[in-house]
């Protein structure tokens, strides 16, 4: 198998995107005009899958891994040609599920090895991604020097950063309320009739369920959490960014105990949070039914989302 392609890469919203056009113009950039691109992402195990449909130049299939992060990070990709868009985006619909569609207008320009896209995201507003390109034998250093000039000579503060994809806005934190509503109706527990769902996100954006799982020697069973973090490890990821937890009760389902200790190892140190939904069975709650839980303090739900742990 082929090695994958790398970049370095950066995306962060832009305010005024003809300053940023102006200035990157005036470092050099190559104008290489505008692209549409239809991307239709697919529920995968483990980093992201997308089929894009783009005018002008066709269709590819690309899968890539990326570590969601607030400053420029590695991606490594892999890019395959397809001949029959439509063909392929129902196969793999069918067999995975559409996790959603992002549809965008691109200004693309190039700076030495950078990839310079000025976005006009539906439904999400104004981005600019760098994707420093790297040789195959590149240890990186160059590809980061060059996206790390750029982001300066475009002002480019760390709160404007993104840390996930496009997929990720669009989808917000409802695709994981609706995977755990999902492994919910999968659970077994013929003992409390107390049927649990949890679902979560890692650090590479992938989302891993999990159910409760009953058994007559009360011990031996396993909670939903449990058993998504078990999806989660067997998936090669490490880190968990997001927590969505669905319960039949009538109350939001707030992990204690155990379960509070399970989430919080795989949950990194430092300043960022991460975001627990807690939700009734019901779909036609409201989000004000959402909760906040701050995993480092005693457990007292509030209205709202999100709060972090």
């Amino acid at each position: 198998m082929a090695a994958p392609r790398r970049n370095v890469e950066l995306k962060a919203s832009d305010p005024d995107p003809e300053r940023s056009l102006a200035v990157v113009l005036e470092l050099g950039a190559r104008d290489r005009g505008i692209l549409r691109q239809r991307d239709t992402y697919f529920r995968v195990n483990s980093g992201r899958l997308k089929l894009r449909e783009e005018e002008p130049g066709g269709a590819t299939l690309i899968q890539y891994d990326r570590v969601d992060a607030d400053e420029a990070r590695e991606s490594r990709y892999r890019v395959v040609p397809v001949d029959d868009p439509a063909g392929l985006c129902a196969a793999l619909t069918a067999s995975l599920g559409t996790l959603a569609v992002v549809e965008k207008e691109r200004h693309l320009l190039l700076w030495q090895s950078v990839r310079i896209h000025l976005d006009r995201v539906k439904g999400l507003g104004n981005f600019i991604e760098l994707e420093g390109v790297a040789t195959k034998d590149s240890d990186l250093a160059d590809e980061l020097e060059r996206v790390t000039r750029l982001t300066e000579a475009l002002d480019i503060v760390p709160e404007r950063i993104l840390r996930n994809s496009y997929s990720d806005q669009v989808v917000g934190s409802s695709a994981l309320v609706d995977a755990a509503r999902a492994a919910l109706e999968r659970a077994y527990a013929p003992y409390s009739r107390f049927r649990v769902g949890a679902a979560l996100r890692a650090e590479d954006g992938s989302i891993h369920v999990g159910a409760n799982v009953e058994n007559a020697a009360y011990p031996q069973s396993q909670c939903a959490e449990a058993s998504a973090i078990g999806a989660l490890i067997a998936a090669g990821c490490r880190q968990i960014t997001e927590v969505a937890v669905v319960s039949d009760g009538d109350a939001p389902c707030v992990p204690r105990g155990g379960c509070r200790q399970r989430l919080r190892e795989f949950v990194p140190d430092g300043p960022e949070q991460t975001g627990v939904a807690l939700r009734h069975h019901d779909p036609s709650a409201p989000a004000g039914q959402l909760a906040g839980l701050p995993f480092r303090q005693p457990v007292v739900p509030e209205p709202g989302f999100v709060t972090g742990i």
